[in-house]
């Protein structure tokens, strides 16, 4: 048995997290990779739940053995997917989501050119704008700088292998559930898994 690896990645605002958060509902076959990192919990993230907090000293050591499939320096924090649950999970047959950015999503490419990639795009720039500016929570500076950091992510866009517009988002939502279940139909998986019944119908 083996399971799919998947990877999700968007410009802040265009509303990856909501929709990864329904597509795990809606999907419970889909496991969600816990990232690590060595930055400090915020009030309410849980360890082990939103994050695996760990010190610089272990995380170092870790990158060093080459413990982790992807990895990156944000505001002087690390953050990084362990490789040995990944692999442990997909041998077991599990299927797991990566919820990264595009240089996370670059280095899972190069080391596993198997995964599926799919990058969400918000359905206008305006729109965009208007998401962040909603939050309620972010100076018109930090908008500003969050909007040029949109537009760098999106110039990535088309790297990835599948793209999603979340315009409505059950349609957006829709198009993840279709993405899983076609990723889990390829003859590469389909193989594997079907090695008997194939056996039994050419060999009645």
């Amino acid at each position: 048995m083996a399971g799919q690896l998947f990877v999700v990645s968007a410009p802040s605002g265009a509303g990856k997290s909501s929709l990864v958060k329904a597509l795990l509902e809606r999907d419970p076959a889909i496991r969600l990779s816990i990232s690590y990192t060595t930055r400090a919990p915020r009030p309410g993230e849980e360890n082990g739940v939103h994050y695996h907090f760990v010190t610089r000293e272990a995380f170092q050591e870790w990158l060093e053995r080459g413990e982790f499939l992807e990895s990156a320096e944000v505001y002087g924090n690390y953050y990084g997917t362990s490789q040995l649950w990944i692999e442990a999970e997909m041998a077991a047959g599990r299927d797991i989501l990566l919820e990264i950015d595009w240089q996370g999503a670059a280095q899972v490419r190069r080391l596993m050119p198997k995964a599926k990639s799919i990058f969400i795009l918000p359905p206008s720039i305006e729109e965009l704008r208007r998401r962040l500016e909603g939050r309620g929570t972010d100076s018109a500076e930090v908008i500003a700088r969050r909007m040029a950091a949109a537009r760098e992510d999106i110039s990535h866009a088309l790297e990835f292998d599948y793209l999603v517009v979340n315009d409505a988002f059950e349609d957006a939502l829709a198009d993840l559930l279709a993405i899983a279940r076609a990723g889990r139909l390829t003859m590469d998986l389909q193989g594997k898994r079907q090695t008997g019944l194939l056996a039994s119908l050419l060999n009645p």
